[in-house]
């Protein structure tokens, strides 16, 4: 990593700083509220970082919230150290320290951006100066590629999170941009949380497409629908109570087990052996089968009725012993 010489503290008046890299730090109102209140206790105990521009202005490379919170303040100064560096290098030197900084991954993405397009440097350049290595140098980047300016412009305003950003509106414009867009447009107006757009994303990538038009256009409506529903299940619950719950398992067993029935029959042709996964897979089944066979025995033996007609299938144990191979237990 270079090494970089302070000229010193200074005093400066805001109207000298050149605030051109404000757009790649993410807005975040608590803290610099949080960093008001400090200040006006205690004083700015950590100055800000610049380089010097041209005539009588510096440009700060890090330091923008303080700033901003000075600004909240109705302060006309702030506290600045000035590098005596170029302005790559001092960019390079904030990379470098954003281990003990406050920086969130995609604000490193955004200076790593500025660097490489900026200021002409490769990837293997800007790692070896900032202390790190080159894949920290693509995993940043990565999380700006197929963003459009539009959703990396809602970011930098805090619209929309960068979890949003990387995990939904990316994927989704990579798969239909007019959706993307059309939800970016909504949350603009009518933000979701993260763990609303994340059950909004699980939604729609089961729903079908005349379904998923509806969804981009009113996701709120969509939500609101699920909760509904979900609260349905839960009244269902409460009134169904434990007995119902073990029916509808119950239920489901039997179900699961005809259609397992069904299609290792499809698989089990006379001239072809069982897949060895699947083989594999009934063979660490069997003993589950048996411990529920156990347990449904023990816990219902006064309560199932015997049925002496009923005998095992006898296709079922042939195929089982021909194919030297664990056959599947009726369950109860």
């Amino acid at each position: 990593m270079d090494k970089l010489a302070a000229a010193g503290v200074l005093t400066l008046d805001l109207h000298r700083l050149d605030l051109r890299y404000a757009s790649l730090r993410l807005p975040d109102p608590p803290a610099i509220t949080r960093l008001a209140r400090s200040i006006a206790a205690d004083g700015q105990l950590v100055p800000c970082i610049a380089v010097t521009g041209e005539g009588e202005a510096f440009i700060p490379v890090d330091g923008y919230r303080r700033i901003a919170a000075l600004r909240h303040l109705g302060r006309d100064t702030a506290e600045v150290e000035c590098w005596q560096a170029d302005l790559a290098q001092a960019l390079l030197g904030v990379l470098a320290r954003t281990r003990s900084r406050s920086f969130a991954p995609i604000e490193e993405a955004f200076l790593l951006r500025e660097l490489i397009s900026g200021g002409q440097l490769s990837q293997h350049e800007v790692a070896r100066r900032c202390g790190r290595d080159v894949s920290w140098v693509s995993r940043r980047l990565q999380l700006l590629g197929g963003l459009s300016d539009a959703l990396l412009e809602a970011v930098r305003q805090g619209q929309v999170s960068t979890w949003a950003a990387v995990r939904i509106l990316g994927p989704l414009a990579r798969a239909n941009s007019a959706h993307a867009e059309q939800l970016l447009a909504t949350l603009r107006t009518t933000p979701l949380s993260t763990r609303q757009l994340a059950n909004w994303f699980a939604q729609y990538q089961r729903a079908s497409r005349p379904v998923r038009e509806r969804m981009v256009e009113s996701p709120q409506l969509l939500l609101e629908a699920v909760a509904a529903r979900q609260e349905e299940k839960v009244a269902e619950r409460l009134r169904d109570g434990p007995e119902g719950e073990v029916l509808a398992d119950l239920r489901i067993l039997e179900a699961v087990g005809a259609r397992l029935k069904r299609r290792l029959s499809a698989l089990s042709l006379p001239s072809t052996a069982l897949p060895p996964a699947v083989t594999a897979a009934v063979a660490s089944l069997q003993p589950a089968l048996e411990s529920l066979q156990r347990h449904l025995t023990r816990i219902c033996s006064h309560d199932i009725p015997r049925d002496s007609s009923i005998r095992p299938d006898a296709a079922s144990a042939r195929s089982g012993g021909s194919r030297d191979q664990p056959a599947l237990e009726a369950v109860a």
